[in-house]
């Protein structure tokens, strides 16, 4: 269906007009405007100007296009049933470790996330997704939203470090509660992925744990990193714990505090299993929505109303040229 985005700017169209018939009641005849002297006096407009259709013709072009013409296509009905899953990733130093390997390369542990959570996102069809990073302090990148290709572009574009290299487990969890706080239909949960302890914020994770109990917020707390590292040295190959500043017995707390689970995620095919079991998540009712695409047309009309002058200007070159042609002959 065509529509306009701006219906109120075509009372625009008898503008020039009511400027043309103005300067009848005006002494001399004469209309004073800035830029536009040329004009001034419209008893010779209307003698010499031998196209008035095609000056017309331009203005209720330019003034359609800037009413913004709009084809709006069919409503599609969104999904009546999803989760509303918010999603905390720590962007801590000890993220960029190198103890997981993806396609059989060694890789960091954010990498991996970044991989094995946007193929989650991507299967998240009717839920609702939000984004927290934290570091230092947390952030929110994304809020609640069914945009999912948003959201996934944003856990693409962060980087470690970005908010600080230490970990505020207890902020990311009390962000995340309050932005369920606005949401009266739904299953609020929250999944946290982290690699340490807490060793920074404004809360504790415990206080936070349990102000979201209060909250009916559900947390997911998934502990990152394997278990053994190989490093080589001077002395040959040493077998390190890359986890040791893990701190499980914390992340069991927040879930349980919240009757949620703990994961452990040595490895991509772990962090893979986890998610398959929050799929199975009872999704909620929502009220149904719908929306209707739309595809803006406005450089239809401008773009013809740039042809028509540049056909104009050709015109006025090449009729002189042709008249002093003729009368050579």
């Amino acid at each position: 269906m065509l529509s306009l985005a701006w219906p109120w700017l075509l009372i625009l169209l008898p503008l020039p007009l009511i400027i043309r018939r103005k300067p009848k009641k005006m002494a001399g005849g004469q209309l004073h405007l800035p830029g536009v002297a040329g004009y001034a006096n419209n008893q010779h407009l209307a003698k010499s100007d031998k196209r008035p259709w095609l000056l017309w013709l331009l203005w209720c072009l330019a003034v359609v296009a800037i009413a913004r013409p709009q084809w709006l296509g069919e409503p599609i009905e969104l999904p009546t049933k999803g989760r509303d899953l918010m999603v905390a990733v720590d962007l801590s130093g000890s993220m960029q470790i190198e103890d997981m390997v993806l396609d059989n390369k060694t890789v960091d542990r954010f990498t991996v996330i970044q991989k094995v959570v946007s193929d989650f996102i991507e299967r998240r069809a009717g839920d609702r997704l939000g984004l927290i990073l934290f570091g230092d302090s947390a952030y929110l990148q994304a809020p609640l939203t069914q945009d999912r290709r948003s959201v996934a572009q944003y856990l693409k574009e962060a980087q470690i470090g970005l908010v600080g290299k230490q970990t505020a487990i207890g902020d990311a969890i009390a962000l995340g509660v309050k932005r369920f706080d606005r949401m009266e239909q739904s299953n609020r949960v929250l999944i946290l992925l982290t690699d340490g302890s807490n060793n920074t914020g404004r809360i504790s994770p415990d206080q936070a744990s349990k102000i979201a109990a209060k909250r009916n917020v559900t947390i997911y707390t998934i502990g990152i990193g394997a278990d053994v590292l190989e490093q080589r040295t001077l002395f040959g190959v040493q077998r390190v714990n890359p986890s040791a500043d893990l701190d499980e017995d914390q992340l069991k707390r927040i879930a349980d505090t919240t009757h949620g689970r703990y994961f452990r995620a040595r490895n991509p095919q772990d962090l893979q299993a986890i998610y398959q079991e929050i799929d199975k998540l009872e999704p909620i009712s929502r009220d149904p929505l719908s929306y209707r695409p739309q595809s803006e047309l406005f450089y239809w009309p401008l773009g013809i109303a740039l042809l028509l002058l540049m056909l104009q200007g050709v015109a006025s070159m090449l009729l002189p040229a042709s008249a002093r042609f003729g009368r050579s002959l």
